[in-house]
């Protein structure tokens, strides 16, 4: 970037900025956030010119996000499209541009239900097992407990578990094919990182091209005739706290120095750290408490799948 871009982007800053609230100001010397600003008027002794020359059009939702004024200010009073939200969605939007990897929550993120409820229902204590599920993801109760509980009800044995998978595959949610398309062609690694089951996510991530040993999930144990025989406690996603633990596991094997999480529940925002940002997904089901905490919490799927194709990792320079 230009030190006369930069130069100007300062000015625009000092000019406009109100109060220490404001998150995004440390950002405005990375050329992304530079991209979203380029196409609001230029500040006071700025040659409009200087910015016009290197604008990229966004939409406004984005481009309202990445103005001098704290975020909610500037999402309270727009008319053209509902506000983004989120505690730094700034600082959000910089870290998805420059992610090395991004790890996906599975249930109710990448698909429109919950694995374990569907499996649970095919075995005929459906709501016994929602509840449960509900509870754990709302983080009123420990991981742990609630899997062995969910496990305990249900005993899934290998044939019950496959013949769910036949008879009741998984959708995915709208738009998350093509943001995972978008990150593979940009070469961001992605991950599925769930509290589900490895057997039911596997068909999944063949659907998405993600490989195996790019999935962390939980394993159903079964003995030698197929009947349930517990679950993989090794497994990180198997307690409590199990996500953050299988984030850096990730980040320590494949060197990332960047990393996001996406996710419904609040096992997903305990993810950041180490993942450089949350962004809570609220498309299928939208949970308050991690809703709260989400650097940004999105309804679909495309902001953060324009964002992919149009900055950071692998996008030409503006």
């Amino acid at each position: 970037m230009s030190k006369i871009l930069v130069g100007s982007l300062k000015l625009a800053l000092s000019a406009s900025a109100s109060g220490p609230s404001c998150a995004i100001r440390r950002n405005f010397s990375h050329r992304h956030c530079a991209a979203f600003i380029l196409s609001r008027t230029a500040p006071a002794g700025v040659p409009a010119a200087t910015l016009r020359t290197r604008a990229i059009p966004a939409p406004p939702s984005l481009r309202r996000a990445l103005s001098s004024r704290p975020v909610h200010d500037a999402m309270s009073a727009r008319p053209d499209t509902r506000p983004l939200e989120g505690l730094d969605v700034p600082s959000a939007m910089e870290a998805l541009a420059d992610a090395e990897a991004v790890c996906f929550d599975v249930d109710s993120t990448v698909v429109t239900e919950e694995g374990i409820d569907v499996l649970a229902a095919s075995l005929g204590v459906g709501q016994q097992v929602a509840d449960l599920t509900a509870s754990a993801m709302s983080g009123t109760t420990k991981f742990e407990d609630a899997l062995a509980a969910r496990l305990g009800l249900m005993q899934p044995s290998r044939a019950a578990v496959e013949k769910c998978i036949a008879d009741h595959p998984l959708d995915f949610s709208p738009g998350l094919v093509d943001l995972v398309d978008a990150l593979r062609d940009r070469g961001t690694n992605v991950y599925l990182v769930s509290g589900g089951f490895r057997l039911m996510i596997e068909p999944l991530a063949r659907a998405l091209g993600i490989p195996k040993n790019r999935i962390y999930a939980n394993t159903i144990l079964f003995d030698d005739d197929g009947a349930f025989a517990g679950f993989d406690a090794e497994e990180p996603t198997s307690a409590d706290g199990g996500k953050p633990k299988a984030l850096g596991i990730i980040k320590r094997k494949g060197g990332y120095g960047s990393m996001v999480m996406v996710g419904d529940g609040a096992t997903d925002a305990q993810a950041r750290p180490p993942a450089d940002a949350f962004v809570g997904y609220g498309g299928v089901v939208v949970r308050e408490p991690v809703r709260k905490v989400s650097d940004w919490f999105v309804r679909d799927f495309d902001d953060m799948t324009y964002v992919v194709k149009n900055f950071g990792k692998g996008v030409a320079s503006v």
